[in-house]
């Protein structure tokens, strides 16, 4: 299968997402035609401020490491000067200087280096906070997704058992014409058809609000349109289940809050080095170039000058702020170590979960469908019984009762399960596994 851009968005590598579509961010209706998962998807990664505001920081994080490299290189300072003195009521003349100094770091016990690999576990850290944002955004737009295609489903059974009651209307109605049955007969069927009226009007009321908490994830008015596609009629089957040890395996290396975690806990381990470090001597090169003129008559107008040398400077006291200064980085440390430990205690509950629920769902599906099956039936026969007299209005009233919630939950069953499945994915941290399911 082709891998297409947003198969590699969700992983770490977060310019790939920002940057999918920058025509995107300014429009100001919704496209028009059938939107599939992927397409919903990329168009609200590429409008999505909360996104957007994370990879500023990743950005952010990005330049501050490369920054930390600075230390490597010498450092050149250049001043000029001039200036006038007044003494004894009398201006002097104007004298002129400019100076040139540079300085290297030889050695420094590898404080510069700890300083380094700090700033690059949190732009690690920083970049699987990216991450983690964008798969939960992700998670949040299938959600929306598939809330509005049972919303739209709902719709679709609701007009399609409002038909039915009005068949059961309309044959009751010429059998009461006909005297074979009493007025109470049309005046209950009268009620279910009032009912199913009520049904689809909150059936299309409950789409609009499913639409708009999508249109809203994508940053679009709530009041537009949008037309998404259906999901595959086969899906869900028990062959793909992955065991649980597989996914705590896959949680381990792909999950981007304990990848942040972890990363977290070596920029600390980091910090604390160079907290340390920092009590050690280091040694620098240092060199000079001046000149100067002082419009002497005496002396001379001008004069250059220079110095070389090899600095050694090391700290003696200062106020107990390096002692305070390294146990705190160090409580940083054993705090950032602990918080490693509960956020792998938590990623492996969250996928013991979301799996125990995908599991449910399938088996709930199961049951819809074959409650389903059965009510239909049910409706069918007990509609043929009133038709040639050998069952009440009542009994096919209590079908069609059974056959709206029969349908009802199928519908949310089905939609229910696309949702589980894309927590198990959001849980392992592979949220793109669940759009490449669905593409196929």
């Amino acid at each position: 299968m082709k891998i297409s851009r947003l198969s590699i968005l969700c992983v770490f590598l977060p310019t790939l997402a920002f940057g999918a579509d920058e025509n995107c961010a300014t429009l100001k209706t919704v496209p028009t035609g059938v939107l599939d998962l992927e397409t919903v998807i990329e168009l609200g990664l590429c409008r999505n401020p909360e996104t957007a505001s994370s990879y500023y920081s990743y950005e952010s994080a990005r330049f501050n490491k490369n920054a930390g490299y600075a230390s490597y290189l010498p450092s050149l300072d250049a001043s000029a000067n001039m200036n006038k003195s007044y003494q004894n009521h009398d201006w002097h003349d104007w004298k002129y200087g400019a100076s040139l100094s540079a300085s290297y770091l030889i050695f420094d016990f590898g404080r510069r280096l700890a300083d380094v690999n700090r700033l690059n576990s949190v732009w690690r850290a920083t970049g699987f906070e990216y991450d983690d944002r964008v798969q939960n955004y992700v998670y949040g737009v299938i959600g929306a997704y598939y809330s509005l295609l049972n919303a739209d489903a709902d719709v679709e059974s609701a007009r399609s058992l409002r038909a039915v009651a009005k068949t059961a209307l309309d044959t009751a109605n010429k059998k009461f014409k006909a005297g074979v049955v009493a007025k109470a007969d049309v005046l209950k069927a009268e009620t279910t058809m009032a009912s199913r009226d009520l049904d689809l009007e909150r059936a299309k009321n409950n789409r609009e609000i499913a639409k708009g908490t999508l249109l809203k994830k994508l940053s679009f008015p709530a009041n537009q349109e949008i037309t998404i596609a259906d999901m595959p009629a086969e899906f869900g089957s028990v062959s793909e289940n992955a065991t649980i040890d597989e996914l705590i395996e896959i949680a381990r290396e792909k999950r981007p809050d304990l990848l942040r975690a972890s990363a977290n806990q070596d920029a600390a381990w980091h910090r604390r080095s160079a907290a340390f470090l920092k009590n050690l001597p280091s040694i620098s090169a240092t060199g000079s170039l001046s000149w100067s003129d002082n419009n002497d008559q005496y002396t001379g107008n001008s004069h250059t000058s220079g110095t070389i040398g090899i600095r050694a400077s090391m700290p003696i006291f200062a106020g107990f702020a390096n002692m305070y200064g390294l146990r705190s980085a160090d409580a940083e440390y054993q705090a950032a170590k602990e918080n490693l430990r509960n956020t792998r205690d938590t990623a492996m509950l969250d996928v013991f979960t979301a799996y125990q629920n995908y599991k449910t769902a399938q088996t709930v599906l199961g049951q819809t469908e074959t409650l389903l099956k059965s009510a239909t039936e049910s409706e069918k026969v007990t509609a043929g019984m009133y038709k040639v007299g050998r069952a009440t209005m009542l009994d096919w009233q209590t079908a069609q009762s059974e056959l709206v919630s029969a349908q009802r939950q199928n519908n949310a069953a089905k939609y229910d399960l696309f949702t589980k499945r894309a927590a198990v994915a959001l849980a392992i941290g592979d949220i793109k596994s669940e759009i490449e399911k669905d593409k196929k």
